[in-house]
């Protein structure tokens, strides 16, 4: 399996715009009673890719621990918040090396904003979310010249797993949530 290192960005390698969009596979949350939240993510076939496991600390900090398949652990994404509710998430790989950033901002709307960048501060993509009344969730993914590249869709249940569709422009991508 091909290393991940950061937040959806196996999907931005995506150079053509389609009209149809392929399912490259699903997430399934589940959030114990410590708020600490497990996510496994799955393939179009439903095989198990790999899982990422999130706790937050008391300054409000997230850490998410990413594994493969087998359980090896292929990476570690980190989120702070500031005052404003602006997030910064750092990727590293399994060796502790900076990966790459996603910084999110949330408008009046309750609309979120993401841009991603590499290792080296490169604009490599963007996002835009948005929430309906009922709680999902729909994500537009965007490369780094503004070319729609994949979707994914989010809904909660009402045990507060939540369950994420991802869909791709390229037959070959795979969208996973980090």
């Amino acid at each position: 399996m091909k290393k991940v290192s950061l937040m959806l960005m196996a999907i931005i390698f995506a150079v053509t715009v389609k009209a149809q969009f392929y399912n490259v596979g699903t997430s399934s949350t589940s959030t114990d009673y410590l708020g600490n939240q497990t996510t496994v993510h799955r393939d179009q076939y439903g095989n198990r890719t790999g899982t990422s496991t999130s706790s937050t600390d008391m300054m409000g900090n997230t850490t998410t621990v990413h594994r493969d398949q087998y359980g090896n652990r292929i990476g570690t994404s980190t989120t702070s918040t500031d005052m404003l509710g602006n997030t910064t998430t750092v990727h590293r790989d399994q060796y502790g090396n900076r990966t790459g950033t996603t910084t999110s901002s949330t408008d009046m709307m309750g609309n979120t904003n993401s841009r991603y960048r590499d290792a080296y501060g490169n604009s490599v993509g963007s996002s835009s979310t948005s929430t309906d009344m009922m709680g999902n969730t729909t994500t537009k993914y965007r490369d780094a010249y503004g070319n729609s590249v994949g979707t994914s869709s989010s809904s909660t249940d009402m045990m507060g797993n939540k369950r994420t569709q991802q869909r791709s422009n390229h037959s070959n991508a795979t969208i996973w949530t980090w």
